[in-house]
């Protein structure tokens, strides 16, 4: 299997091997809490994974002891300090890259799965829920902290968590802010899968390798069109997915399967007139 290093940056690190991407946090000190350089580069790294048609799927860990520690403290202590005439468009501004970074995740075009590692707080919990999946480590944990900040989920997580495991489960983990260790997250459903530490990022990969050998133009199509569906109508689901289902029609994917599909049959035709 070949490997590749697409991008080597001090918080970052992304590599490609056969077909998957994987992005490691890579501020262990710091249990990868996610500081604004660090943010700007994740957001280039999910940029160069969604343009890249070699990769077909991604997964996310992080590197040390803990998935994501949330947004730096550091960083909120220096928001804090600018003059109050700014603090309120400040605090506007940073939402705008956060929910850009969020997004790029979510509406990546290809499958998703989050590795965790250790601890997922706050805006980590919430980065691993942007994920289609979460595998989750034996001595993973989750919360949704910012209650304790004085602040309300921004990564996403009043969007994502409902869907995951009710809305009454959501505002009590929110309101709470309590954890979530790894054998409760798989029985509530924040987890999908549950393994050992020391397996958590290879089978991670595996799945990810499993889940992107399908069409790339069926799985980039279907996975937007899934993400909306529950705030769309039966109809406006099925429009958009005669829109999709056109263009699939259209996909080299579609046509070289059907072709060795019917090739096939001909084949065992052919085997058992004779």
């Amino acid at each position: 299997m070949t490997s590749t290093a697409l991008i080597e940056l001090p918080l970052i690190e992304l590599n490609v091997q056969s077909g998957v991407a994987t992005i490691r946090f890579n501020r262990p000190e710091k249990r990868n809490a996610m500081s604004d350089d660090m943010r700007s580069q994740f957001i280039a790294a999910l940029e160069t994974v969604a343009a890249d048609k070699t990769v077909k799927a991604l997964v996310i860990t992080g590197n040390g002891k803990g998935f994501c520690a949330g947004g730096d403290i550091s960083g909120m202590e220096r928001r804090m300090q600018a003059p109050a005439g700014e603090i309120g468009f400040n605090g506007w501004h940073r939402q705008q890259r956060v929910h850009h970074t969020q997004s790029l995740l979510h509406s990546m075009p290809k499958p998703t799965i989050a590795a965790v590692n250790g601890a997922a707080s706050g805006l980590g919990a919430d980065t691993a829920l942007a994920c289609d999946f979460i595998v989750a480590a034996d001595d993973a944990s989750f919360t949704w902290s910012y209650i304790k900040r004085g602040i309300i989920p921004d990564g996403g997580g009043m969007y994502f968590l409902p869907r995951r495991v009710g809305l009454a489960r959501a505002k009590e983990l929110i309101f709470s802010g309590r954890k979530v260790e790894a054998a409760e997250a798989l029985q509530l459903g924040i987890a999908d899968r549950l393994v050992p530490a020391d397996r958590l990022l290879g089978e991670a990969q595996a799945w990810a390798a499993e889940l992107g050998k399908g069409s790339g133009t069926a799985l980039a199509l279907g996975k937007a069109i899934i993400n909306q569906s529950f705030e769309l109508t039966d109809g406006q689901v099925f429009a958009m997915g005669s829109q999709a289902q056109g263009i699939c029609y259209t996909s080299t994917e579609h046509r070289e399967s059907v072709m060795s599909f019917l090739a096939g049959r001909t084949e065992r035709t052919a085997s058992k007139a004779s």
